[in-house]
């Protein structure tokens, strides 16, 4: 299949590395929510990201990071830190009615998780300057789960999470 003709996440056209790293049924699953390309947002960045990559083939991927975080998350790529992960913080923000947290955050890390796997899925690797930024994502996406206390599907999300903060250690 050309490459102008793949879209979403599609196993069979995946970099044998990513399948080793990431075997699991999830991750590869177009329609779960919770999986990293099966949500809209997750596609969306899949999506963005291969054209991003057509049109900068020897741009470093961090360069997508920094417009995934800065355009969707409205922050200067310096600013998605660490100090994101404090859980009080996200907690005041949760609480916080004028604050969007399924935008800013969900959307937000869901994008940069998505861009930064789909960079391992389509090329076998995710580049070693990317990996605090993606790591910071899934971290605090585990922190928002938690803090949903409602949220019944809180225990999946994160044992998803997991395995991909797995594979991100691997790569």
């Amino acid at each position: 299949m050309a490459d102008e003709e793949l879209y979403g996440i599609n196993k069979e056209h995946a970099h044998p590395r990513a399948i080793e790293l990431i075997p699991e049924d999830f991750f590869w699953d177009c329609a779960d929510e919770l999986a990293p390309f099966g949500s809209d947002e997750g596609d969306m960045a899949l999506a963005e990201f291969r054209e991003w990559r057509k049109a900068n083939p020897h741009t470093p991927v961090r360069e997508c990071l920094k417009w995934v975080i800065e355009s969707i998350g409205e922050i200067n790529i310096e600013t998605y830190n660490e100090d994101l992960l404090d859980r009080d913080a996200i907690k005041a923000l949760m609480d916080d009615p004028a604050y969007d947290d399924s935008y800013y955050i969900f959307t937000v890390d869901a994008s940069v998780i998505a861009t930064g796997f789909g960079q391992l899925v389509d090329e076998g690797v995710i580049d070693v300057e990317n990996k605090p930024i993606i790591s910071i994502a899934l971290e605090r996406q585990i922190a928002w789960a938690l803090l949903s206390e409602s949220w019944s599907y809180a225990e999946q999300h994160i044992g998803y999470l997991n395995i991909m903060k797995r594979a991100l250690e691997e790569v």
